[in-house]
């Protein structure tokens, strides 16, 4: 399924489908300035093509590896579209094997990328890496609009689970780089439009390092991870269950453990 909404300048492209709706989870991409940022999910490739027919996009910008958000990777280079992303993105893309059964299920498993990649030079556009909830993930930075495209940057401001790899402390240094850019408009690629963007990505900012005083507190009190994790974040739900630990409230306590 695909969506449109207009906000102003920016179209956003809903995608879901009837399992990730189940699952209570849409990614969006976004056109702006004849482009397009990020491409969805494998399973929602045909509703992404009938919508490039008649697009006409100068190019196509990627602001990290995950298969919700390059997943079509592959559909765009095919169709000749030029496209801007860091090259630690495309070396993720292409050494991809098969993914988790759960995020198969939720998102499809992205086609090999195969087809030579045309670069892209994003005019008015800077790519800018700010880590933390990948090793190559990049914000988009419309300095004109002084629009932030924020990608998985910001999701929600208490978002209680985590994926293995994922670091808090660079979360936290990459949302005060956000801040910094002082952006009067955030476009997440979860949650849509970020409503009062610069407190919103404070307010985040601020919550990651008060879980993670409080995660050292009670490491030092002597208490087990499973205990800790209960206290902070509250018991594992069935994310955790479906994804095995892949996707879970202990990865964040771990990674915000590590800080200190």
């Amino acid at each position: 399924m695909l969506a449109l909404e207009t906000h102003g300048d920016v179209t956003r492209l809903r995608f879901s489908t009837r399992v990730s709706r189940a699952l209570g989870y849409e990614v969006s991409a976004y056109r702006v300035r004849g482009m397009l940022i990020d491409t969805g999910f494998p399973a929602v490739a045909r509703e992404l093509a009938g919508w490039l027919d008649s697009a006409s996009l100068q190019g196509v910008v990627i602001t990290h590896h995950h298969e919700d958000h390059a997943g079509n990777l592959e559909l765009i280079a095919r169709g000749g579209l030029p496209i801007a992303v860091a090259p630690m993105t495309l070396s993720a893309v292409r050494e991809l094997g098969a993914l988790d059964m759960y995020r198969r299920i939720c998102w499809g498993q992205p086609a090999l990328l195969t087809t030579p990649i045309a670069p892209f030079v994003a005019r008015g556009m800077r790519l800018i890496h700010l880590p933390g909830h990948s090793p190559d993930h990049h914000v988009v930075w419309d300095a004109q609009t002084r629009t932030l495209f924020s990608g998985d940057l910001f999701i929600g401001v208490k978002v209680r689970i985590a994926q293995e790899d994922e670091v808090v402390a660079e979360q936290i240094k990459s949302l005060r780089a956000a801040i910094a850019l002082a952006p009067e408009r955030v476009f997440c690629a979860h949650r849509g439009p970020v409503a009062n963007p610069i407190a919103t990505l404070q307010a985040k900012a601020d919550w990651l390092e008060e879980i993670t005083g409080e995660i050292a507190r009670l490491t030092e009190q002597g208490l087990s991870e499973r205990e800790i994790t209960t206290r902070v974040l509250g018991r594992e739900g069935m994310v955790a269950i479906t994804s095995r630990g892949k996707l879970s409230k202990r990865n964040l306590m771990r990674s915000a453990g590590k800080q200190r």
